[in-house]
């Protein structure tokens, strides 16, 4: 192989690597060799213009024709074939070579090591199917006006194909955007508006705090709405927030941060080292690796446990059943429901519901804002959601009985999208 050469004079030397969209050579951007080389070498073939350049090893058959008036070179893992013949036309030739006719002929000569091949005698010896050239000339005419229609067609074709398998998901997001904002189920007036909800909420907070159960925060907030402007009061200092708000939400429901609904958790590793913190261990601990896995909502362990003694000689923490565990890195935003306590390594932060009640719910919200928080996430080798500007995440609260008609509607929705595929 010969040398590449950093001139501005170079000659282009020509590899399937430099091949692009359907029947292009980018020129430009090949390697470059010396004039001295180019000499050299082109004394045993030098290839022109309308050679056809046929790759003999990885993409093999995937045919390129030179239209490059200037010297240039071909890599020794394509062949080149050149027409000779005044009875044979070029066009034909190419049209039958990016048949599935020939690729089968291509295929059967094609060398089955590690890395595929096929020798330039094969290559002689592939069939070739040859009209005379008037029929010759007719069929590549014909094939002139209808490729640009069948090339046209095979796009929309792919356009359609990757269509199809994008939109489940996408009607998935459709789905959660209305429910999130009130538009997928009706409100009812009977209902207990959103507010009394977070009420019982808070006082819960404030019993698990007498308790010593779960620390006072160290700022206290609340969302409070007058003249229909949203304020935020933390400490008794108050602010509008109204720029904050994403979206209108119907008057039943209520905005919260969702630290206001539970404790966020971070998680931890027990030295590895230390075979107490593992052996026998019977109290499941869970990694973003082990989301993977996660079928439907929920969690109730990982594939390794550790012991009491784990527990205590690391940053983890025990989280009860009915939490949210969420990975806050690589990758933000695997979210299930605990099926039992558990607890996780550092790479969550999870909720710890004050009231489970709204658990179900929660879930289906923390999906469809999970590109929001994505987006918040800070750090330089991975990005990571910290446990503070998770807490900030503004979540539209609706009454629990509506609560329960949304999560059952989203999961009548997403079963039959299921059942469609």
């Amino acid at each position: 192989m010969p040398r590449e050469y950093k001139g501005s004079d170079g000659i282009p030397y020509i590899s399937p690597r430099d091949f692009y969209g359907s029947n292009h050579i980018n020129y430009d951007n090949a390697k470059k060799i010396s004039e001295d080389d180019y000499l050299l070498l082109s004394k045993k073939f030098s290839p022109k213009l309308n050679d056809i350049i046929f790759p003999r090893y990885g993409t093999i058959g995937i045919i390129r024709v030179i239209n490059y008036t200037k010297p240039l070179l071909v890599s020794y893992s394509c062949a080149c074939i050149r027409i000779l013949n005044r009875f044979i036309n070029l066009n034909y030739i190419i049209c039958y070579l990016q048949s599935e006719l020939a690729q089968q002929e291509i295929r059967k000569y094609t060398n089955k090591t590690t890395q595929p091949n096929v020798g330039l005698q094969s290559i002689k010896n592939f069939l070739v199917p040859l009209p005379p050239i008037n029929e010759q000339n007719k069929i590549s005419e014909k094939l002139e006006v209808l490729l640009p229609f069948i090339e046209q067609y095979a796009k929309k074709e792919q356009e359609l194909t990757a269509l199809h398998q994008e939109f489940p998901e996408r009607l998935k997001k459709s789905i959660l955007q209305a429910a999130i904002q009130g538009k997928l189920t009706e409100q009812n007036s009977n209902d207990e508006p959103a507010v009394e909800l977070v009420k019982r909420i808070q006082a819960e907070k404030e019993r698990l705090i007498l308790e010593k159960k779960i620390k006072k925060p160290k700022q206290h907030s609340e969302i409070i709405v007058r003249d229909n402007f949203h304020y935020e009061i933390v400490d008794g200092v108050e602010r509008c927030i109204d720029d904050e708000i994403p979206f209108e939400i119907p008057e039943s429901w209520c905005w919260v941060k969702l630290n206001q609904l539970g404790e966020i958790v971070g998680g931890g590793t027990p030295k590895t080292d230390n075979d107490t913190n593992w052996s026998n261990g019977n109290i499941a601990w869970i990694t973003p690796a082990d989301m993977k896995n996660v079928k439907g909502k929920y969690i109730s362990h990982g594939e390794r446990y550790i012991t009491l003694e784990g527990l205590n000689s690391s940053s983890t923490r025990m989280l009860s059943a009915s939490s949210i565990v969420y990975s806050s890195r690589a990758p933000i935003g695997y979210i299930a429901i605990t099926n039992n306590t558990l607890c996780t390594n550092q790479g969550f932060k999870s909720i710890d519901l004050y009231n489970k009640s709204i658990v179900d719910y929660l879930y289906y919200g923390l999906i469809y804002f999970t590109p929001l928080i994505q987006s918040r996430a800070s750090g330089t080798t991975f990005k990571e959601i910290s446990g503070a500007d998770l807490g900030k995440i503004l979540i539209p609260i609706p009454p629990l009985s509506e609560q329960k008609r949304i999560v059952a509607k989203i999961e009548q929705l997403f079963l039959s999208l299921e059942n469609l595929g």
